[in-house]
């Protein structure tokens, strides 16, 4: 994977880590690697991220605790570079982050598409505990309809659930 690259394979991983750790700049993680005796270009930076970045969350996935079969699933408005978009989130019982998801609208599509990763990455919830969503109340009804195979999710609404989920 690393092969035929000019700097080792810790350098990237590093340079990569500090982009989706701290969210940095391209330029800000240049300076950070000079500091550390490394110099490389922001825009090699940035490719890095786009060729590795796969890989490393699919090891990142591996490596993730087990969460518990009971999972708090919220929607919530924020605003990414002055638009709005959708956060979809997933928490166990305990508060550990599932998955989470960034998209344009609030739809049964876009919750399906979160459903699908969080359970791909994760497992399968045993039940859902969720405030008022239709969309999500349909994107885990589509779930269970093509899913005939295995249990039901099931789906429990808790009227004060946004105040649980951190």
């Amino acid at each position: 994977m690393y092969k035929h690259h000019r700097y080792p394979y810790i350098i990237i991983q590093q340079a990569v880590y500090f982009k989706f750790r701290f969210s940095l700049s391209y330029r800000d993680i240049e300076e950070l690697m000079v500091i550390r005796g490394v110099k490389v270009d922001h825009s090699k930076i940035q490719r890095w991220v786009f060729k590795f970045s796969k890989g490393i969350e699919k090891n990142m996935n591996i490596r993730k605790k087990l969460v518990i079969d009971s999972w708090r699933l919220d929607e919530t408005y924020i605003k990414v570079a002055g638009k709005d978009r959708y956060l979809y989130r997933a928490v166990d019982k305990q508060g550990n982050t599932i998955d989470f998801l960034l998209t344009k609208r609030r739809m049964k599509g876009s919750s399906q598409k979160f459903l699908n990763k969080a359970i791909g990455n994760n497992g399968k919830p045993r039940i859902i505990n969720i405030y008022k969503s239709g969309a999500n109340t349909a994107g885990i009804r589509t779930w269970n309809k093509r899913n005939l195979t295995s249990k039901k999710i099931k789906i429990r609404r808790v009227k004060y659930l946004n105040n649980v989920v951190e």
